[in-house]
């Protein structure tokens, strides 16, 4: 190491050869030094994004196997897989209408390793509960759309009514005696069934279960008349002859069952849509955000996952962040007045 020359000056003090004091040499270093270190957080943040992900990801469900967003979770969660090297691995935490799945992801490290499979629900619950441990639009990031999907009015064969108009009015002729299935409180089969009963002035008794899928089998099963589910679940039943369609709940015919007509069309202004997606815990970083909103549209625009949601009675619905989290504000607001106006509570 170069040894520097020092010299007496006039005043006694002591220099450099370049002209600097010793002690003020030391303090630019240390401040050099510091400003390194506060460096290195904001360094090591861009890293981990630009490596993301080198491990695992877990995506949260909040409802049990074999719902709609759960379908269509597993579907985007394999092609994730394949496209950036990990495993996304689909987590089923059911409970709460999904609160307890969407506070895990809210309490999650914000690093990319913990997502959530956002649904409906998470609109509907943000009025449908007084007391929340969380506030979804502030807690959680939208990170990208993947589908919105109309919900099928639908009966068992042998259920009198053939149409909505001759529901309506068997429902009218027996006050209290229709019951309605739903996947549970304030999911979006109850919401539509009170949008419905709101719209129409029917009388129906709600028989909630958890998840769809037990709602499904007694509705096969005759114990309860009529469901308003998502369309992935209940499709194959449709197709199968083990539950009639009365109307699909989207403002359009969907081309997968081009001869039922739409609610709207007896009800005029009647619609409902569920919506899917996925979302992280706030301040996750934009890089890792862009990323998986980059690869999810990706899929949305890839003919093989058109087909397969179209399949299953969905429309791709590939949004930015920003785009993705004004509709969920727009969802929040419409639930919010049905909800008021039912009175439906929580379990």
């Amino acid at each position: 190491m170069k040894n520097r020359k020092r010299e007496i000056c006039t005043s006694g003090s002591v220099r450099d050869e370049d002209g600097e004091p010793p002690h003020l040499l030391g303090r630019r270093n240390f401040l050099h030094l510091a400003a390194g270190a506060a460096a290195l957080p904001t360094v090591s943040r861009i890293a981990s994004a630009q490596a993301y992900p080198s491990r695992p990801v877990r995506i949260i469900v909040g409802f049990a196997p074999g719902q709609a967003i759960d379908i269509v979770t597993r579907i985007i969660g394999q092609w994730l897989s394949e496209r950036l090297g990990q495993q996304f691995i689909i987590e089923n935490r059911p409970g709460a209408g999904g609160n307890i799945a969407t506070e895990a992801v809210v309490r999650a490290p914000p690093d990319g390793y913990t997502l959530l499979a956002i649904g409906s629900n998470n609109m509907i619950n943000a009025t449908l509960y007084e007391k929340l441990n969380y506030n979804f639009i502030h807690d959680i990031a939208p990170v990208a759309s993947i589908y919105r999907v109309s919900q099928v009015m639908e009966v068992n064969p042998s259920f009198p009514a053939k149409t909505v108009p001759q529901f309506i009015a068997y429902a009218k002729a027996h006050p209290g005696q229709i019951s309605f299935a739903s996947a549970g409180n304030g999911s979006v089969a109850h919401v539509t069934a009170d949008l419905f009963k709101m719209m129409t002035g029917v009388n129906m008794l709600h028989v909630p279960y958890r998840g769809a899928p037990p709602a499904l089998t007694d509705l096969i099963g005759g114990q309860v008349h009529v469901m308003f589910d998502n369309m992935p679940s209940s499709i194959e039943h449709i197709r199968a002859g083990r539950l009639r369609p009365l109307a699909v709940t989207a403002t359009t015919r969907w081309q997968g069952l081009p001869d039922v007509p739409t609610v709207g069309d007896f009800v005029p202004g009647f619609e409902t849509n569920a919506w899917a997606g996925i979302g992280a815990p706030k301040n996750t970083p934009v890089e890792i955000i862009d990323t998986l909103n980059r690869e999810i549209n990706a899929a949305l625009a890839d003919p093989t996952i058109k087909a397969r949601f179209a399949e299953l009675g969905g429309e791709v619905l590939a949004l930015s962040p920003n785009e993705y989290g004004k509709r969920i504000a727009e969802e929040t607001e419409k639930w919010a007045k049905v909800i008021k106006f039912s009175g439906a509570k929580p379990d």
